[in-house]
């Protein structure tokens, strides 16, 4: 009967000891499923552990006049679209310029959104200055 007893005991201690083992690797799998995939950085603050910090302007780097309007506006405002003034026609940016109050007033317009154009014509990460480049490019003032 004792030769049962440790017959049988054998095993078990190896089970359990397979059991213990695999629970602590399954233990450290999930803790590893669970870590964080990423990091949220505020603006203007240091991004510990990072690489890249977060910059004043929103995005990665100063986007020039160009690559504004060839990303975001052109859409309409090559073609005139639902009433945008076209790139180049300084007689329309004019008129709307003289109604808006100036080049900061369609500044503001541009920030809020006007008609069919979202705020900031869906460039959400250009800072205003940007924005603004890109308005003087398109109309000439």
């Amino acid at each position: 009967m004792n030769l049962i007893k440790n017959m049988l005991a054998a095993p078990a201690v190896v089970l359990a000891l397979w059991a213990v083992s695999a629970q602590a690797t399954t233990n450290d799998e999930i803790a590893k499923r669970l870590e964080p995939v990423g990091q949220v950085c505020v603006q203007g603050k240091e991004c510990k552990g990072m690489e890249v910090t977060a910059s004043a302007s929103g995005g990665g780097g100063a986007k020039t006049p160009d690559d504004i309007i060839a990303k975001h506006c052109n859409a309409c405002h090559a073609t005139g679209l639902l009433g945008a003034p076209k790139i180049g026609d300084a007689a329309a940016w004019k008129a709307r310029a003289d109604h808006q109050g100036g080049l900061d007033g369609i500044l503001a317009k541009a920030i809020t959104g006007v008609n069919a154009m979202p705020p900031k014509g869906t460039c959400a990460d250009c800072s205003d200055e940007e924005l603004k480049g890109a308005i003087k490019k398109m109309s000439g003032l």
